[in-house]
């Protein structure tokens, strides 16, 4: 697991690495001093540390181009900002910034976060290797669950909306939703969202990550709500 740690402030940078490396020595760590020497750096990080006021990009702008960077890839970097500001949170929110750490850094604060933090990590990299096997014609096909944003049911057919793409079969949403496991949803009779690509959601729709918004039963918001704050308390990906 790759860990970047970008702050301006050496004290801060090595304080936030002997903490890491205390608690998870089997993580790779490595230290940034500015937002271009991190964007210059190819590699991909799992979890990202990112100091907010910085000289000549700052930590908000660092994190949006982190998001611009990775729309087409599978994997998205975990962000988790420390600042001594406070009036950036909302800021946070629009990068879905995954948690806002305040300096002075309280240790038993930041050892909660960076549990969760790998503790999602490795939740998403389990959900990437899940996969169902559908009936196309003569042949059967092998979808991974991660790319999965939706099931419809249409008569007898269900239509499987992918991140690229639709495929057809013939099965029933039950048996559907039985194996899809608990990262997935039966929002509705017609319906099953993973919540994995959940970005909004009201009384009586869901919006999902491919702009596509699907039918939220009024009777089944309440269940809904409960399974998605499982879900994310569980490690899950939140979008909203």
């Amino acid at each position: 697991m790759n860990i970047a740690v970008c702050d301006d402030d050496i004290k801060t940078r090595g304080q936030l690495s002997e903490l890491i490396k205390d608690q998870f020595p089997e993580g790779i760590v490595r230290c940034f001093s500015g937002s271009e020497e991190l964007l210059s750096d190819d590699k991909y990080y799992d979890i990202c540390f990112l100091d907010i006021e910085m000289e000549t990009v700052s930590g908000i702008e660092l994190a949006k181009r982190i998001r611009k960077y990775q729309e087409e890839s599978p994997k998205r970097s975990i962000i988790i900002f420390v600042t001594a500001y406070s009036e950036y949170v909302e800021d946070a929110f629009d990068v879905n910034a995954f948690h806002y750490l305040l300096k002075p850094i309280k240790e038993s604060k930041f050892r909660e976060v960076l549990r969760r933090a790998i503790n999602e990590t490795r939740y998403v990299e389990e959900q990437r290797k899940k996969f169902i096997i559908i009936k196309d014609g003569d042949k059967r096909k092998k979808l991974m669950l991660d790319g999965i944003q939706y099931i419809e049911s249409s008569d007898r057919k269900v239509i499987i909306h992918m991140d690229e793409g639709t495929a057809e079969t013939y099965a029933k949403m039950y048996d559907l939703e039985k194996e899809l496991g608990e990262s997935f949803f039966r929002c509705h009779r017609g319906y099953i969202v993973n919540l994995e690509k959940v970005t909004s959601y009201s009384v009586n729709s869901i919006k999902v990550l491919n702009g596509d918004t699907i039918i939220l039963a009024e009777k089944k918001y309440t269940d809904f709500v409960r399974a998605y704050l499982r879900y994310a308390k569980n490690g899950g990906i939140v979008n909203v």
